[in-house]
């Protein structure tokens, strides 16, 4: 059966809705890891833990079939568009 990894880096302010929006896909299984730097590409502010840029971004890798990725990815991009200014970002792999 296809599969699909997702990558979701966040503000770490995220980290439990985030986790809920896994739940609500029904998806269990996740590693994550916290405590990490980053700056986007687009608009919003860089996540450095440093004096000038304080917060710190989280991220989470998801292994899902098709339909409970796709799943996700809307749910995150939806969450996106509540905090556009926090950083969400979601990416996906086909992999087997």
């Amino acid at each position: 059966m296809a599969q699909k990894a997702l990558f979701i880096a966040y503000n770490e302010a995220l980290h439990e809705e985030v986790i809920e929006q896994l739940h609500l896909s029904l998806l269990k299984g996740y590693t994550a890891w916290q405590g990490i730097t980053g700056a986007g590409s687009q608009n919003g502010e860089p996540h450095l833990g440093s004096h000038a840029w304080p917060t710190m971004n989280s991220a989470i890798l998801v292994f899902a079939d098709m339909e409970r990725a796709e799943e996700l990815k809307k749910r995150v991009e939806l969450l996106d568009l509540e905090n556009p200014a926090l950083g969400l970002r979601i990416f996906t792999w086909n992999i087997d």
